[in-house]
């Protein structure tokens, strides 16, 4: 593996003989101890325009298959989250279809499944400030709803872009929650997605003090705890997520779980402590699967120590690929399915593979393979000596 230096200049060759994968087992039944979501992301058609601003082009065999994996391993599937590119390349079209078709198979084998419900069918630049802007974004995600529940897919209520654009006071944000939860055949599923994953999501639920907005987010909760089946929080900041999940915990009424979203302290925040655990909504768990899953079952089988070890053995992968700018982390998500074999090409809709540098993709095949997420080495040398050669790195 080559190496660089800050300017970007191949400096030297690591001579590696890559791990063999780490001793991941698919669970002999359901996972208990943890209800675990992977947020999966979406294979593009290797031949198709999916270039930036073009409607998406779905390689429906291979986004499928990827799912059935998952769910082979006994996690949830979260579908139609940010992981499938919701805002940067997955056009509502496209979600419509991955929605249903997701939905559809996870029923075929009776597994779960979980769909975001947005507004991004609305461009934020058409609405503004006020009733009609409120209207617009309420009227947006009651479609969104019920495109889900049609399909059989729980729902999980996404942040709005159009939403943090047209709110002017957390009285906007709970009239536009209100309204919408109303709409919930069953428990949904709140997501609160911080700015280092959209910087457009700047001060939602009213304001840019973390503090003030989750006081809000807590008073939503408590008017519609019966509707609520979780929260998930994706801030990246262990003490706040495990603050939440405290104040959860000591709500009246119906349990509310706090599905992690911090997919740089998931080992602690799963593993949990004398109060309780976080459950788990990641998109690192899509590019860890087999890891994920096993870990799971040593915490079924009351061997904490265990479940913890095999989490953090991923941790420096999951930071690497979640490093700033974040919103770039489903490249890394699909160059390791590519490294793995599950893609036939190292692509993205939108165009988004060109999201992280080459040598962030050598640190992390690099990262991968000292977890033992390189799960047919000698596929992964190849493709990755391919992807030198066609980027000018030879040894």
């Amino acid at each position: 593996m080559p190496r660089f230096d800050t300017a970007g200049r191949a400096t030297g060759t690591e001579v590696r003989e890559l791990n063999a994968p780490g001793p991941w087992q698919k669970p002999a039944g359901p996972i208990s101890s943890r209800v675990a979501f992977a947020a999966a992301h979406v294979v593009p058609q290797v031949g198709a325009e999916n270039v930036p601003g073009a409607p998406a082009v779905v390689d429906w065999d291979a986004t499928l298959a990827y799912r059935h994996r998952i769910w082979e391993h006994g996690l949830g599937v979260a579908d139609a989250m940010d992981t499938a590119q919701r805002g940067m390349g997955l056009d509502w079209a496209a979600t419509q279809e991955l929605v249903r078709r997701s939905s559809a198979e996870a029923a075929s084998v009776g597994a779960r499944i979980a769909c975001g419900a947005g507004t991004d069918q609305l461009d934020p630049a058409s609405v503004e400030p006020g009733e009609a802007g409120l209207a617009a974004v309420t009227d947006a995600y009651r479609e969104q709803v019920r495109v889900v529940q049609d399909a059989g897919a729980q729902v999980i209520v996404m942040a709005s872009r159009a939403l943090a654009k047209v709110a002017r006071s957390p009285e906007d944000y709970a009239r536009v929650y209100d309204a919408v939860l109303a709409e919930a055949e069953k428990p949904v599923v709140l997501h609160w997605l911080g700015t280092m994953f959209d910087p457009a999501l700047a001060g939602y639920w009213g304001s840019d003090d973390v503090d003030s907005a989750t006081a809000t987010f807590l008073d939503l909760i408590r008017t519609h705890q019966d509707r609520v089946d979780g929260v998930k929080v994706s801030l990246l900041d262990a003490q706040h997520e495990i603050g939440l999940r405290r104040a959860l915990a000591a709500l009246d009424g119906s349990p509310v779980r706090l599905y992690t979203g911090d997919d740089f302290n998931y080992p602690e925040l799963i593993a949990g402590d004398e109060q309780g655990h976080s459950d788990a909504l990641l998109g690192i768990f899509a590019a860890i699967y087999p890891a994920a899953s096993t870990a799971l079952q040593a915490f079924d089988a009351g061997e904490a120590g265990r479940g913890h070890a095999i989490l953090a053995s991923t941790e420096k992968l999951g930071r690497h690929i979640f490093a700033a700018p974040t919103y770039y982390y489903k490249t890394g998500v699909a160059f390791l399915s590519w490294l793995n074999g599950f893609q036939p090409g190292f692509q993205l809709v939108g165009g988004l593979q060109s999201g992280r540098s080459l040598a962030h993709l050598v640190d992390l095949a690099r990262l991968a393979d000292g977890c033992g997420m390189l799960l047919d080495p000698a596929l992964a040398a190849r493709r990755l000596d391919a992807l030198l050669t066609t980027n000018g790195v030879t040894a």
